[in-house]
């Protein structure tokens, strides 16, 4: 009888675990709300295309978002939480100082839309609203569009802690970027292809001024930096600049989501040493230049890792809930 209970509860227990691992992936769907709030998408994506509008940095800031907020406790909208007097949150780390406020300002915003709807009210999470205006702003900038996965809580904790080593660095090798993406799940693949990111956003000086001026003692300036693109760098940031200034990623079609980020690579054009990385390490390189000449392949590709990127440490059940105000935890 003993041996007969205990048979059982490690059954109860294998399918209880079978359960919750697949319950993520059970709950994310395309039309998680079409009978709470059908009208989401576009409701999203109205307040997307005004934003866009009024300022560009919308595009890129978005999507930046998005991103840091998926490989800090997954994507739950933590990044968005306000910092108090009790708690210095995700978005007043160091890592997260240069997001733009235009991304921030487009949930809030979209948020506000979205339970303006009386059936809407309080239905539908930031973390979703994010999900689906970096969806959107990849599409203004002339990306693809595809299918957002619906069915996010919001997360219920957000600490500058949590952010120390879970973001990408500019100064990372290949394997420093492989290692940090496949800890979310994501493939070596994936990884170059949402750096095909780059292609939109800006940098601020300071994360690549050790590439033009003291990369090593025998060579000042990265001897994988194109020269005349290492030239115009020192003349758009020197070495005094303004820490406020700030410049393109993609040097070539700054405002325009395209293939043109593996071009400039392989024209030693990465403005991170992370970005070249990718063309000048053996292992990554057959998929830069893939990608460089082949636009399709690459949005493809960029389709399968976001949607990939959105499922990262999704919050279910009580570890989550739906914030009336994106910014403060309920």
């Amino acid at each position: 009888m003993g041996q007969s209970n205990l048979f059982i509860a490690l059954l109860t227990l294998s399918c209880t675990l079978f359960l919750f691992s697949n319950s993520v992936f059970a709950q994310l769907k395309p039309n998680y709300y079409a009978n709470i709030c059908p009208n989401v998408e576009n409701i999203v994506r109205g307040v997307v295309q005004q934003k866009v509008r009024q300022t560009f940095v919308t595009i890129p800031g978005t999507l930046r978002l998005f991103f840091h907020d998926c490989f800090v406790q997954g994507c739950d909208a933590s990044v968005i939480i306000a910092s108090t007097a009790n708690n210095t949150a995700e978005k007043d780390n160091p890592d997260n100082l240069s997001l733009a406020g235009d991304g921030f300002d487009t949930v809030i915003k979209a948020k506000a839309a979205v339970d303006a709807v009386p059936s809407c009210q309080n239905k539908v999470s930031c973390a979703d609203i994010l999900a689906l205006a970096t969806r959107d702003v990849v599409v203004q900038a002339g990306g693809p569009s595809y299918t957002v996965e619906l069915g996010r809580l919001d997360g219920l904790s957000s600490t500058a802690a949590s952010v120390n080593g879970k973001l990408p660095q500019p100064t990372f090798n290949l394997d420093q970027l492989t290692s940090l993406f496949a800890k979310n799940g994501l493939t070596r693949t994936d990884m170059i292809a949402l750096s095909g990111a780059h292609t939109l956003g800006f940098s601020h000086c300071n994360k690549f001024s050790n590439r033009i001026y003291n990369f090593s003692p025998k060579n000042p300036v990265d001897p994988t930096l194109n020269k005349t693109y290492a030239i115009q760098l020192q003349q758009m940031c020197p070495k005094d600049v303004d820490p406020r200034i700030a410049i393109n990623m993609d040097p070539t079609t700054p405002n325009t989501f395209d293939n043109v980020y593996y071009q400039n690579l392989q024209q030693g054009k990465g403005l991170f040493t992370s970005d070249e990385v990718l063309f000048t390490d053996r292992r990554s390189r057959p998929i830069v230049n893939l990608w460089a000449s082949n636009s399709a392949a690459f949005r493809s590709a960029f389709v399968t890792a976001i949607t990939k990127l959105g499922r990262v440490g999704v919050k279910t059940g009580s570890n989550g809930n739906i914030r009336r105000n994106c910014a403060v935890f309920n």
